[in-house]
């Protein structure tokens, strides 16, 4: 039995800058409507500023910092990863596409089929 570990945010400063990240989303866009008369370049640079120390202040905080770490073991991950080579791809592709013609044809037949059987023999409404 595989037990999985939750992690919470525990330490009150870790909840406050959550709370102040959280909390300057809400004034970037405040300051994007409050800013309309100045011109959209200010409603633009004061929104993006705001997000900006709120992207800035969610990185400090540890979810931030997990959420980092999963991105660099992420990118170690697709690395990793061994690509098939172009003749395989298209092989494979062609294998795909051949199924799902067939499987669309099957699908077609069978529709046809239980759609005779069951208007023209079973009830007898002719179209």
């Amino acid at each position: 039995m595989a037990t999985t570990q939750v992690q919470t945010v525990n330490t009150t400063a870790d909840k406050s800058k959550l709370a102040a990240a959280a909390v300057m989303v809400i004034v970037s866009l405040v300051a994007y409507y409050a800013l309309a008369k100045q011109g959209a370049l200010f409603q633009w640079l004061g929104l993006l500023a705001g997000l900006s120390v709120a992207v800035v202040v969610f990185l400090m905080s540890e979810s931030g910092k997990a959420l980092v770490a999963f991105g660099h073991d992420s990118v170690k991950e697709v690395k990793k990863v061994v690509w098939p080579a172009r003749k395989e791809a298209i092989q494979m592709t062609v294998y795909v596409f051949g199924f799902v013609l067939v499987m669309a044809l099957f699908l077609w037949l069978t529709d046809k089929t239980l759609e005779y059987v069951f208007y023209d023999l079973i009830l007898g409404w002719k179209k």
